[in-house]
């Protein structure tokens, strides 16, 4: 029997990809690289998928992250070997904590040429380490086995993944050649045991298990005094989570990424009031949905009040990961959260709920903070603190994505969201790739996008502007440049060393950066010119615009010092 590599390659290629868009699988993000021609080749020529190309793989995984993110569906990337798969593992590590669903299909030599001084090899497996949740290495194609085996296989890797969420890694060798204008007639014979699969449209395996959500019980710390945090969850999650709090008339302390408010907002500087504290702490059961909670204020109580008071505190999540990193006595229930609400509000009528409204006298703290807060917009001077209280503007036409470092923080601080989709990566919670995820939530959500990302960070991943620059929906860009890191402002860095190793002033701007990609370019000294250029971009315009807000490094932290000391003085 004649033998072509390059054809077997493809064969091999054809086959799981096509299983992958079988079980789902929609969009598929490649970056360039000969080893990888199968895949790449086979990937564009599949009409069900959407093909997502970008030249850096460590941009190229963060993009696939946010596509996934916002999708809430598996997203494959394909490299070529060497260090192209080396790059991809902080977007891997980041959903390890955060559970979106990546399939790396990672080119490689094969093992001949492994450890043997041979170019770009370098040993692939195992490169993820316990980043990802299953792995499979396959032989290079051969027909010796069968493709039956890789189905299998495959379906096997997905129906693991479907049941922990995170990466999974496929790595595959492919010896040269590479390329052939023979057809696959050659290898009939190999492929005719398929041949019912081919003329189908079904996975090969399936596999089922029963999510059924748990028979009500008989929960009564409903009738007590609770709080409901609210963490990283779909705004669909939030607003029924909300809507928990609301029926019971509970305190309800929202996380900026839930994408909700509540009049109970600014609890990050309310917190800092002991007689607000006290109050809160009056709490006999806390309820939370969702994790990755920004303010360490609210960590910091939910843990003393659980550990001092015996607290009784349920989770209530879709994913099954641990979520307690104080290791806090706790009910977790994996589930619905939509689901588990609407059972829990069932139960009402078995107690009296005397404790509705509880917690309204906290109210008049957040009220305090709003006001005092929204001095610093009377000036009309732009500042950090100023784009943060903007959040609270009851626009919900667009989709918010929140850089980490300073940028969430002050939305933590400041925001009151008025029922946005929110996205960020909490999970690691690196500065690195933020502009590539941003980039692929809004090629899934298809929605107007506001970006919200410090200096440093824009810096880290500015070659990702590159996928911002024929975006199908209006995109704005926020850099809040104050020349460096200004968190470390709001920490406990040894002082004389603040600057030189942990701000590192950098003295640049981004006017230069978006004329390179192509980009719009607005520097407003104004809150007024900052919001109109804002609205009108994201109502009418086109592309992404960049608005660069220059500030001088410590404002923002005398901004929050000023505030926190007025609200500590209230009685």
């Amino acid at each position: 029997m004649s033998h072509d590599q390059a054809v077997l390659n493809r064969i091999w290629s054809r086959t799981l990809l096509a299983e992958f868009a079988r079980l789902g699988v929609k969009h598929v993000c490649a970056a360039p690289g000969s080893r990888s021609t199968p895949l790449t080749l086979e990937a564009d020529q599949n009409s069900q998928f959407t093909l997502h190309t970008h030249f850096d793989e460590r941009g190229l995984g963060f993009m696939a992250l946010g596509l996934a993110k916002a999708s809430q569906e598996p997203v494959i990337v394909i490299v070529t070997s060497g260090t192209a798969v080396a790059n991809l593992l902080p977007a891997i590590a980041e959903s390890k904590l955060t559970g979106e669903q990546l399939i790396i299909l990672s080119s490689d030599r094969p093992v001949e040429l492994v450890d043997c001084g041979a170019n770009q090899a370098i040993n692939q497996v195992g490169i993820y380490s316990s980043h990802v949740n299953h792995s499979l290495n396959l032989p290079s194609p051969n027909t010796q086995v069968p493709l039956a085996w890789l189905l299998t296989s495959i379906d096997n890797a997905y129906f693991q993944q479907q049941q922990t969420g995170g990466s999974i890694h496929i790595n595959c060798p492919y010896p040269e050649p590479l390329y052939s204008n023979c057809s696959d007639e050659l290898y009939q014979d190999y492929l005719a045991p398929l041949q019912d699969w081919t003329q189908s449209s079904a996975p090969y395996c399936e596999r089922y298990v029963d999510n059924a959500l748990m028979v009500p019980q008989t929960l009564p710390w409903l009738e007590k005094k609770g709080v409901v945090i609210i963490g990283a969850v779909e705004l669909n999650e939030a607003q029924a989570a909300k809507q928990f709090a609301d029926e019971l008339g509970w305190p309800c302390l929202c996380d900026p990424q839930s994408g909700v408010g509540s009049e109970w907002a600014f609890f990050d500087i309310w917190l800092q009031n002991q007689c607000a504290t006290d109050k809160l702490s009056e709490c006999e059961h806390i309820v939370q949905f969702g994790a990755r909670i920004v303010s360490k204020r609210l960590n910091q109580w939910l843990s003393q009040q659980v550990q001092s008071h015996k607290v009784g505190y349920d989770y209530i999540s879709s994913q099954a990961e641990r979520q307690n990193q104080t290791h806090l006595p706790q009910h977790h229930w994996v589930c619905d959260i939509a689901q588990w609400v609407e059972q829990r509000l069932n139960q009402r009528s078995l107690f009296e709920h005397q404790n509705a409204g509880w917690g309204d006298e906290l109210k008049r703290y957040s009220m305090h903070c709003r006001e005092l807060s929204a001095l610093h917009l009377n000036s009309d001077k732009v500042s950090e603190v100023a784009i943060a209280l903007d959040l609270n503007r009851k626009h919900t036409s667009h989709t918010l994505f929140l850089g980490n470092s300073l940028v969430i923080r002050l939305a933590d601080m400041f925001s009151d969201l008025p029922g946005v989709p929110v996205y960020a990566n909490r999970g690691a919670s690196g500065i690195d790739g933020l502009v590539a995820t941003a980039a692929g939530v809004q090629r899934a959500t298809q929605q107007p996008l506001l970006m919200l990302i410090g200096d440093t960070s824009l810096l880290y991943d500015l070659n990702s502007l590159a996928m911002m620059r024929h975006t199908q929906q209006p995109t704005v860009i926020v850099v809040t440049n104050n020349d460096g890191g200004a968190i470390f402002d709001l920490l406990p860095v040894p002082a004389e060393k603040r600057q030189k190793l942990y701000q590192m002033p950098h003295g640049m701007d981004f006017s230069h950066a978006a004329a390179q990609f192509g980009l719009a370019y607005l520097c407003p000294e104004t809150v007024t010119a900052y919001q109109t250029a804002v609205d009108t971009h994201l109502s009418s315009g086109r592309g992404t615009l960049l608005i660069e807000i220059k500030s001088q490094p410590e404002e923002a932290s005398q901004h929050i010092k000023q505030l926190v000391g007025q609200i500590k003085q209230l009685g």
